[in-house]
């Protein structure tokens, strides 16, 4: 099956299953809005404890805060959101439809990107031992690919540094860039569009009661630096956490979940000595992925540095995920120097500084910061999970499932609850114990509808690791069967040994021993 085919299937599977519904759906919904459904509510918690604990729990030098999402209007000024929150925009006179110019240009280095990779699995088939560097290296049509796809690129990356519209729009004539829908070339120019989201403070009209829904989460952890560090006690180096929602009026909503206008963020902001601050780079760009590969297999992920540098960063790097569309941002790494607390403190008039004992001096710290997409984190680990398969029924003839493989720990259901047949009163007795001791300790599914075939499949579509099965011989010796989801295995076991074994098995201390 296509990429392309998977994707849409995805989508339609987290509907039928309850994670993603499309909001307000019942009066024709909303661009760029969805709401998580029962199962993608419990993912979503998984996903975002993960975070937090690997992140804060197992740190003694960070610390969390939940900031709120209106903030003083001057906060937005400092940050430089005001006059540079910016995507360009463009629109086709033909479609009427509009588009964020930067990313039709990337469009295309995707697509030549897409010509090597085809080109290089060709020659892999061809020729044994065969050696795919070399062959990168030295073929002529995957050279000048690769050329045009990095000049094309150098070229976007200067002329958005410069605010220089007219160049991106050049770019585009010059690459005959069409619309993706109607082929049209038919195109305006290229001009700025605002991102943030603004409303009005009580009945104040006018600018002085302007506010804005926050574009990121990080300006509530630098206007909180003072109070964190004089109620923490820490000392630099140390880190501030935040998971909490943002918001962006983003020109094209796409992807899925992927661009939303309304999403999640997991921010942690690092407070470090200035010259120290390209070591703590590298020490949490080495720590994200390896938090990353713990969910995520290794060859799905890759690091790519930013060919145009925000303005309050001397470093940057994307996590990249290989999503059903392509290699994608995940997370985002970043040195921010220290624009963020020095505008602060040159527009509050506050002094934003650390003394530092050590060296004996007061310095505004430096920030090494790392923000993953919580919505994003979620649609990757259903990418990876999501599964097609034909496998054996209980007859032995071949039928078909589809079957998440999420991450136990990550799972929105740890472990269902089966009775063999459900008219069968002893059964249904002992099998509604055993689930009101269960549910106790992890959440739990009961489900006595269905054929247990039937039931099981239920089960693996919608990720849950386990299943525990209640049949007559559970009635003679106490024991009961426990399935598991990626092989189907079924193995006895004794009633008393399953909320250790399920626990076991499930809990997230065993993803966070691994980082």
């Amino acid at each position: 099956m296509q990429q392309e085919e998977l994707f849409k299937e995805l989508v339609s599977h987290c509907k039928e299953y309850g994670f993603i519904y499309p909001s307000s759906e019942i009066y024709d919904g909303l661009g760029g809005i969805y709401d998580y459904g029962p199962m993608g509510a419990e993912l979503k918690s998984n996903i975002r404890e993960y975070w937090w604990k690997a992140m804060v729990q197992l740190h003694e030098n960070i610390v969390g805060i939940d900031s709120a999402i209106f903030m003083h209007p001057k906060i937005w000024k400092a940050s430089g959101h005001v006059d540079a929150f910016n995507d360009p925009l463009i629109d086709n006179k033909d479609s009427k439809k509009r588009y964020r110019a930067d990313q039709l240009i990337e469009g295309e280095i995707d697509r030549l990107e897409a010509k090597i990779e085809k080109e290089v699995e060709k020659a892999r088939k061809r020729f044994e031992n065969f050696d795919e560097a070399l062959f990168r290296s030295t073929n002529p049509r995957v050279l000048e690919w690769a050329k045009r796809a990095e000049d094309i690129s150098k070229r976007l990356a200067n002329a958005m540094k410069a605010n220089d519209m007219a160049a991106v729009k050049a770019l585009i004539d010059e690459l005959e860039i069409a619309d993706p829908e109607s082929g049209s070339r038919n195109w305006t120019e290229v001009r700025q569009f605002n991102l943030m989201f603004s409303t009005q403070l009580s009945n104040i009209a006018g600018e002085e009661g302007k506010l804005y829904l926050r574009p990121e989460t990080a300006q509530g952890i630098f206007v909180n630096f003072l109070n964190v560090l004089k109620t923490s006690r820490q000392k630099v180096p140390f880190g501030i956490a935040q998971v909490g929602k943002a918001f962006r009026n983003e020109i094209v909503a796409r992807q899925f979940i992927f661009r939303m206008r309304e999403f999640e963020q997991m921010e942690m902001q690092f407070f470090v000595r200035p010259g120290t601050e390209m070591e703590w780079y590298e020490y949490w760009k080495a720590r994200r992925m390896a938090w990353h590969q713990a969910v995520t297999p290794a060859a799905k992920l890759r690091f790519k540095d930013h060919d145009n540098l925000a303005h309050y960063a001397n470093a940057a790097v994307d996590v990249q995920y290989e999503f059903p569309f392509g290699f994608k941002e995940l997370e985002g790494i970043h040195s921010r120097t220290d624009f963020d607390l020095g505008s602060h403190q040159a527009l509050s008039g506050r002094k934003l500084q650390y003394f530092d004992p050590e060296t004996n001096e007061h310095y505004v710290p430096y920030v090494v910061e790392t923000s993953v997409g919580l919505d994003r984190m979620f649609l990757a680990i259903l990418s990876t999970g999501y599964t097609e398969e034909t496998v054996p029924d209980a007859q032995g003839e071949d039928s078909s499932r589809v079957v998440l493989r999420i991450p136990p720990a990550l799972a929105p259901v740890k472990c269902a609850v089966l009775p063999l047949v459900r008219n069968k009163e002893e059964l249904v007795g002992k099998a509604r114990e055993i689930f009101d001791r269960l549910k106790f300790h992890f959440m739990c599914q009961y489900d006595e509808k269905d054929a247990i075939g039937r039931r099981y499949r239920r089960q693996d579509a919608v990720g849950t690791p386990y299943c525990i099965t209640i049949d007559f011989q559970t009635l003679q010796d106490d024991t009961v069967t426990i399935r598991e989801r990626d092989s189907m295995q079924q193995e006895r076991i004794p009633v008393a040994r399953v909320v250790d074994i399920v626990r076991e098995k499930t809990d997230m201390v065993r993803l966070l021993e691994r980082l």
